[in-house]
């Protein structure tokens, strides 16, 4: 697309995302929305009738939604990229095809890259740190390539950058500065930022060169790519100014004076903003237009929601063809056909305590994402709230959903967790199945579906590993039961009826006591069983929170994770007994277990806040194991884990 050929975002926006928000619904004085209906079961979609109407709307439910400091707990939701994981081990890139000769990002769905901060094609390893992009060469392990997209980025945005790769181009995903005008009680501000995320398309077949540029207000939920085609959500609040006001010493009070300030809003503190360049200057800019948004029966006012979809095998950006409405969205999962956007509403408790989440639903929304813009399917809900992606999972023409409903604070906790089965009938992701009473008093810590069969891990002083039979949607069960000590927040397959999970040890009363690692056999559905342990007393690893950061190479059945021991004086890895103080720890899977491979770390480096920088990532190319961290990449050979080069970022 020519620079000349841009089009704005409203005459853009031709069908109306449906994300989950039904948060607060206007008060009962006022009349019913009006608009137009895109049915969707119990969910509705609603186009605005007008800017005026659209306006009155955003006002009358942001007044219903906001307390005494404003939206509360929105600001404080900082999404990263969603845990994913790669089913079966092998990489594959983008476009699905099979490379066996190194690891791709860990990913959920084979075929659906997700961002991180590191990306690999085998013939080039592309990192971001600290707002610096770097290339790097694993023939000739140097860099070849440095680019400064914005140092300062990362630093005051809480967030970090991350990136997706296809071909010669890459795409980066920063979060900018945030904005606020005045000063907010308990946290740290800087006057004249705004929230907002930044997009950059760069050409990496030469030194790396930017070729385009998309701003927009808001904050990166998250992102998937399919082949060339990168689908990015973003959330963006009202530009709405709650100065902090000490002469207003009740709750009523503030709130009070928070609603004078939403009726003095106008619609342009609503709608995002964006601005579109080249390479080298500004080529459109504009805000989302009121015709185009659209909203949920119910919603808060206090976000909205964009979908934003990018060709980056394009000269250019372009506007993006983006899809917007007033609603909250939280957790993004796609095949690659379908796209689902889910969001529970536990944030919006904070105000009411332990048991506002008592009856707390998760909405989802299917789209089909085979071809060009978004296209809404349909909608549903079912009861409690879910861990992250994980917990979602289409097979066999069904979703499976996995929630924890009920209370986990305290020692009377009333929670419990289940599986839910939903089909497509018509708009309506209609329930056909379900199991619950899963973990009674515990909560999910992680879920993993392999085919046919889903397992749960549920947590509060044992880990029960739960089995559930799910190829008959109308009728999923339970098939068996392991409890041990401690949990699993990430489960992968290892191949052979074969489990890997990463998490922590614990004791008989539940208190944590290092990372582990552990090898089930399921082979046999009603007696699932831990074949092996290895454990790092002390130890946190990346991976339990974040599955990115997990490497499973199946050619050598090689595990490889970072992990940390805090208290640990020396940065020297410990390769004999595989405990590294800031390194990755790497285990081969045999017939009887674990057996330790060795370990890697970095030469120290501090950051500028006088921290080690530990290694967050492990990759695999052309039998060499790569580790990264913001201080630069080790290659280490398997055979011995001896070191082959280190390759400085700084």
């Amino acid at each position: 697309m020519t620079r000349h050929g841009y089009r704005t975002l409203g005459c853009t926006l031709t069908v109306a995302l449906a994300l989950a928000g039904c948060t607060a619904s206007p008060p009962a004085a006022d009349p019913p929305p009006t608009g137009r209906v895109v049915p969707a079961g119990g969910l509705r979609l609603v186009a605005f009738d007008g800017c005026d109407e659209a306006l009155r709307q955003l006002r009358t439910a942001a007044k219903a939604a906001v307390g005494p400091w404003g939206f509360g707990a929105d600001d404080l939701r900082q999404f990263s990229a969603e845990r994913a994981t790669a089913l079966g081990g092998v990489a594959k890139d983008a476009s699905g095809a099979s490379a066996a000769g190194y690891s791709g990002t860990n990913v959920h769905e084979a075929g659906v890259d997700e961002p991180d901060l590191v990306k690999t094609d085998g013939k080039r390893i592309v990192t971001v740190t600290r707002g610096v992009l770097s290339v790097v060469d694993p023939a000739s392990r140097r860099v070849t390539g440095r680019l400064a997209l914005d140092p300062d980025a990362e630093r005051f945005s809480g967030g970090e950058a991350s990136l997706l790769l296809h071909g010669d181009r890459a795409l980066v995903l920063l979060r900018a500065g945030r904005t606020v005008k005045g000063p907010v009680p308990g946290r740290q501000t800087r006057p004249g930022t705004t929230p907002q995320a930044r997009l950059v398309l760069l050409d990496l077949a030469g030194p790396p060169r930017v070729v385009g540029e998309y701003r927009i207000d808001g904050l990166l939920v998250d992102a998937r790519q399919s082949g060339a085609t990168a689908r990015v959500v973003i959330r963006s609040a009202p530009r709405l100014d709650f100065p902090y006001r000490p002469d207003r010493k009740t709750d009523a009070q503030r709130i009070a004076a928070n609603r004078a300030v939403i009726d003095k809003a106008t619609l342009d503190d609503w709608l995002p903003r964006y601005e579109i360049r080249d390479d080298v200057r500004t080529v459109g800019t504009g805000r989302i237009g009121c015709d185009r948004v659209s909203r949920p029966a119910g919603f808060s006012g206090a976000s909205m929601v964009t979908v934003l979809s990018f060709d980056l095998g394009a000269s250019a950006l372009g506007a993006g063809d983006p899809v917007t409405v007033a609603a909250d969205g939280d957790t993004v999962y796609s095949n690659g056909a379908r796209l689902y956007v889910a969001n529970d509403q536990r944030w919006r408790t904070w105000r009411g305590g332990p048991s506002a989440a008592r009856d707390t639903n998760t909405e989802i929304y299917q789209f089909d994402t085979a071809a060009g813009t978004p296209r809404f399917v349909a909608a549903g809900s079912v009861p409690g709230w879910l861990i992250d992606q994980y917990a979602l999972s289409e097979w066999d023409g069904h979703l499976r959903v996995a929630t924890t409903t009920g209370d986990t604070w305290g020692r009377r906790t009333t929670s419990q967790s289940g599986v839910y089965v939903l089909r497509t009938d018509g708009a309506t992701l209609t329930r056909v199945g379900a199991v619950t009473g899963l973990g009674k008093g515990e909560r999910i810590f992680a879920v993993r579906f392999i085919g046919g069969t889903g397992y749960v891990v549920t947590f509060r002083q044992t880990d029960p590993l739960y089995g559930v039979d799910l190829r008959d949607p109308a009728a999923p069960r339970v098939t068996g039961e392991l409890k041990i000590n401690g949990y699993s927040s990430y489960l992968h397959p290892a191949g052979d009826g074969r489990l890997i999970g990463v998490g922590q040890d614990a004791t008989e009363q539940g208190r944590v006591t290092g990372t582990q690692v552990s090898l089930f056999d399921v082979a046999d559905p009603a007696r699932p069983a831990r074949i092996a342990q290895h454990h790092v007393a002390g130890g946190w690893s990346e991976a339990e929170n974040d599955p990115h950061a997990f490497l499973y190479w199946a050619p050598e059945r090689l595990v490889v994770i970072p992990v940390q021991r805090p208290g640990v004086v020396t940065d020297r890895a410990d390769s004999v007994k595989g405990t590294p103080s800031r390194g990755v720890l790497a285990l081969r899977i045999g017939d009887k277990g674990f057996t330790v491979a060795g370990a890697v770390d970095h030469p120290g480096a501090l950051t500028d806040g006088g921290e080690w920088t530990p290694i967050r990532r492990s990759l695999m190319i052309d039998g060499v194991l790569w580790t990264v961290s913001d201080a630069g990449l080790k290659a280490t050979a398997l055979s011995g884990m001896t070191t082959l080069a280190w390759v400085p970022l700084t």
